[in-house]
């Protein structure tokens, strides 16, 4: 790596300031940041493929299709590089990483299909090729398969951190259908809907990935810990991409048109006159399939200091994760997992 154009990552050079370091950051692939842990990674791989493998040639078809769409595997690095900062990879960690992987595939395609939803990462979804009556059994299917190999291999505390993570995704997102209906979600009811719903698996990825090194139980619940920071962080980040910022472009107002009541929504209606707090809420739950009032709705976010807001709040919860990180010993292990919330938390997209 060139240390003049990463100086921070490298922290080879004198240059320093909060821009530096996200410009250095952003300039990190996701295959530069993996590097440490890149053999490991394509071993999981043919793993994570196999652990898929089913006798109906349908079933083969979709998991093939799955797999040669995979996202940037951001989850399985949590667990390899949580891992290594414990004391080290081996063939549980993989079993780790793909008993989180199966998991979350499946409620992605589950995602799917209450969502109506026909597309995912740019490709076709599962449901949109094959319906929702194959789409929700594969996901049945993948979460069966998660079970087995966990089952197979005595694995019961992987069971325990992933089930107790499921458990929570689901909790958090009935909690947020409930919330949305009355349009009254409060900041902390909105903390605890986003620490369920998607903190809980980043939790469970470090969790796991301390467990299969054979951490301690204080270090595991350090790991989770973390892990559970990084999650929030993460979903603030990815509320503020609703209302746009100069690093996205034009904003889409996804969330709006689905209700969804987002951290920087949250602050705008609790700082706004009680008229205009009125009128804004009414414009979300009755016209939130309206171009104009959408727009309306995020230039109000904007002018009120919503993503302001939002970004302190996200880089509080990265603080709070880099400071339980720098417990552990520096290494190649901290500095991947330092880029890693980097990279996830400071993304553009």
């Amino acid at each position: 790596m060139n240390h003049q154009l990463f100086p921070y990552v490298c922290g080879d050079c004198r240059l320093s300031g909060a821009t530096l370091k996200k410009a250095c950051i952003l300039m990190l692939s996701i295959n530069e940041i993996k590097k440490p842990i890149a053999a490991d990674i394509d071993v999981f791989e043919g793993k994570f493929k196999a652990s898929m493998q089913s006798s109906v040639p349908l079933l083969d078809r979709i998991t093939h299709y799955i797999v040669k769409r995979k996202g940037k595997q951001i989850r399985p690095m949590f667990v390899f590089f949580s891992a290594s900062i414990c004391g080290g990879i081996n063939e549980s960690t993989h079993r780790g990483a793909a008993l989180v992987e199966l998991l979350h595939t499946a409620t992605l395609i589950h995602d799917d299909v209450v969502d109506n939803s026909y597309q995912r990462r740019s490709f076709f979804s599962i449901n949109a090729l094959w319906k929702n009556k194959i789409a929700v059994l594969v996901g049945d299917f993948l979460l069966s398969k998660g079970l087995l190999l966990s089952m197979k291999n005595d694995d019961y505390r992987f069971l325990k951190i992933v089930s107790t993570a499921m458990e929570q995704m689901i909790e958090g997102e009935l909690l947020q259908v409930e919330k949305v209906r009355r349009m009254d979600i409060e900041e902390k009811v909105y903390y605890e809907v986003i620490r369920q719903k998607t903190a809980s698996l980043i939790a469970s990825c470090c969790e796991c990935g301390a467990a299969s090194a054979g951490a301690d139980d204080e270090t595991i619940e350090k790991m989770r810990l973390f892990g559970e920071k990084i999650g929030i962080a993460f979903q603030i980040k990815d509320d503020m991409f609703d209302f746009g910022t100069d690093d996205v472009g034009k904003p889409l107002g996804i969330d709006i048109k689905e209700k969804k009541v987002t951290l920087p929504l949250i602050y705008a209606l609790n700082n706004s006159k009680p008229d205009v707090k009125k009128q804004m809420i009414t414009l979300v739950k009755n016209h939130n399939d309206d171009p104009e009032k959408i727009a309306r709705i995020i230039s109000f976010v904007k002018e009120t200091g919503g993503l302001q807001y939002a970004e302190t709040q996200m880089k509080k919860y990265q603080d709070e994760a880099f400071e339980i990180l720098n417990t552990f010993p520096g290494g190649e292990a901290r500095t991947g997992l330092e880029q890693l919330v980097r990279f996830t938390t400071e993304r553009n997209k």
